[in-house]
């Protein structure tokens, strides 16, 4: 199924807005209409006709089994995130994105490995003798690891998509997908360098209303 993005709506949220002229990328030239007061305007009808690209191609790779990796750490949107991920079955990253989570992907599945040790350690701490610190400090260590990888626990190999929300601040998210050759699908702001990105998606990273439109599209497109 063909999926359509609306332009008006796409005006209502926000998404038309980069930043400002002093802190733009020439290379997003190309996807601009305009600038007011000194701020970038996108051209809207460019945003829409690559948003509905790449969530066809979304929706595409997750009909063909292949397994997407969502990295949003924007406090705007993480209340969304993890509750995308339990509908749709995706993979998630919504904390600091951490170096070698791609790249040295055997490390971070001992990572967790390890987390999951812990959890079976506290589960018998009382039985083990542990001191009521001891147990608090074990619990701790596990909220924490949690946090870092609870999005990931049970991704056993490497995605194959890469869905970047803000891809200047995560960009050595994409450094680690592009040097793996997963394609990248991504929100790419007027500041922003766009060649590194597959799927690129010319628009407001920053705005609530912008992002919370975007989760919504994919919470649309992938659970179908």
């Amino acid at each position: 199924m063909a999926i359509k993005v609306s332009a008006e709506k796409l005006l209502e949220v926000g998404a038309h807005f980069g930043h400002q002229r002093r802190r733009w990328n020439p290379k997003m030239e190309e996807y601009m209409h305009d600038t007011v007061d000194n701020v970038f305007v996108f051209d809207l009808i460019q945003t829409r006709d690559r948003l509905e690209e790449a969530l066809s191609f979304l929706q595409k790779s997750k009909a063909e089994g292949k397994k997407i990796l969502l990295v949003a750490t924007k406090k705007q949107i993480k209340d969304r995130v993890k509750d995308l991920a339990d509908k749709t079955g995706i993979y998630y990253v919504d904390e600091r994105w951490l170096g070698g989570t791609l790249t040295n992907f055997k490390q971070i599945r001992k990572s967790i490995e390890k987390l999951w040790a812990l959890e079976e350690e506290h589960k018998n701490a009382k039985a083990l003798g542990y001191t009521k610190k001891e147990r608090l400090d074990l619990s701790r260590d596990i909220e924490k690891l949690h946090r870092k990888f609870g999005g990931i626990l049970q991704m056993e190999e490497i995605p194959d998509v890469l869905v970047v929300v803000d891809t200047h601040r995560e960009t050595s998210a994409v450094k680690e997908a592009k040097m793996l050759e997963i394609p990248v699908v991504g929100i790419v702001d007027s500041n922003a360098d766009p060649e590194p990105i597959d799927y690129v998606i010319p628009m407001n990273d920053d705005a609530t209303a912008t992002l919370e439109y975007f989760i919504d599209l994919l919470e649309d497109t992938l659970s179908k």
